[in-house]
Order: C-alpha cells, then structure tokens, then sequence
C-alpha cells in the first residue's frame, strides 16, 4: 500500500472523534477481519485490543497501517456525528 493510503488511515486513528466508541472491525490487506474494542498508537503500527482472544488465544494485534484495507463501523453513528468528524454530505433519511 502507498505511504498515502498509510497516512491517510493513520489519520482515522489518530483523529478518532470522541463521541464515537474505538470499537469496529478492521480487515486487512489479507482479508483478515479483526473485532476490535480499542487501540493505541506508536510511530506506524497500530495496536488492536481484540474483542475476543482468536483461536489460538491472541488478544491484541499489532500492524502497520499500510495493513489495513477497510475499517467497519459496529455503532450506529449520526450525520450529526460524522458531520463533526469532518465527512460532508448527508445520510439517508427513513
């Protein structure tokens, strides 16, 4: 992945807005979908706090963010909300 796309996803983790819970599901590049109920930051690698230990007991999973190809929102979120976050635009109205 460029250094770009990892800035940019960076960028998400960094400026997390703080009305909205850090749980999601991340996947990677593999295709790998990671559960998550927070993270933390160092330098290029993110840390997951997964929201079950996996198969083999892992808790947490580190990766660079050049690893990460989506990131799946598990709350829902309001225009309101994203429209704090910086995302323009408007959300379908039921």
């Amino acid at each position: 992945m460029s250094d770009g796309a990892s800035a940019k996803w960076r960028a998400v983790f960094e400026k997390w807005p703080a009305n909205i819970p850090k749980r999601g599901v991340l996947v990677s590049t593999l295709n790998e979908a990671t559960p998550f109920k927070g993270f933390m930051l160092k330098d290029d690698l993110l840390l997951l706090e997964r929201t079950n230990p996996d198969p083999i007991g892992s808790r947490f999973v580190l990766m660079e963010f050049g690893a990460i190809h989506m990131l799946k929102f598990v709350e829902p979120l309001s225009e309101a909300v994203l429209t704090a976050a910086g995302y323009v635009g408007h959300l379908a109205k039921m």
